[in-house]
């Protein structure tokens, strides 16, 4: 049971891993439907996401339940940093976007049950120092990808790495770089504290991440 209590004006890092540690991302598709859910299921309102549906649009983001500073999606699991705007916005938030992808998931594959390994976790970002080290730590989490040791023995090619980070595009990592792509609109940037001044500050900040070992990545 998660004993964690939300409050809006506090960050929190939002997770989950398909059941059975699934993959839950099996082609292109299935990251752009999550990322368009993340979008269209931050408001007050119903979701009605026709599967063709592919745009971003401002009609969505009326009444956002949540500000969504960084997310990272990976073959079986999600992580995700988030406030809250209004009380209940996070609970209602997570729930529109996992039964959400479920039901497209399901759909498109013809199966039924849980896709996801029980409730979301989270943790409670309550600290500058926990704060800087979680938006670093999710936008690495692709590294695994390409070096999937190299959490226990060190980075193998850091500039390998930090390439392979600036095309992957199914994290937040390009937004912050001050990439111009749609899906910008995700993200509540402006809210988040000024811990860097430019794209280049904010890449040097994660890429320095590669020089410690022990760095957690689920």
């Amino acid at each position: 049971m998660r004993k964690i209590i939300f409050s809006p004006g506090e960050f929190y890092h939002i997770y989950n891993r398909g059941t059975e540690k699934r993959n839950i991302f099996l082609r292109k598709g299935d990251y752009r439907r999550f990322l368009l859910l993340l979008y269209h299921c931050n408001n007050t309102s119903n979701v009605v996401l026709r599967l063709e549906e592919q745009h971003f649009n401002t009609e969505s983001h009326k009444e956002p339940l949540v500000d969504i500073y960084s997310y990272c999606l990976m073959p079986n699991h999600f992580h995700l940093l988030i406030g809250e705007k209004i009380e209940g916005g996070i609970s209602r938030f997570m729930q529109k976007l996992s039964i959400g992808y479920t039901m497209y998931f399901n759909k498109l594959r013809e199966r039924s049950g849980a896709l996801f390994q029980g409730k979301f976790k989270a943790t409670h970002a309550d600290n500058d120092r926990y704060l800087k080290y979680l938006i670093s730590y999710i936008h690495l989490n692709p590294v695994k990808l390409i070096d999937p040791e190299w959490k226990e023995n060190g980075i193998s090619d850091k500039e390998k790495a930090e390439e392979y980070l600036t095309r992957f595009g199914e994290s937040s990592y390009l937004d912050y770089l001050g990439v111009r792509r749609p899906e910008s609109a995700i993200l509540s940037k402006d809210n988040f504290p000024k811990y860097f001044n430019s794209g280049n500050d904010f890449k040097n900040m994660v890429i320095d991440w590669l020089d410690y070992q022990g760095l957690q990545i689920i």
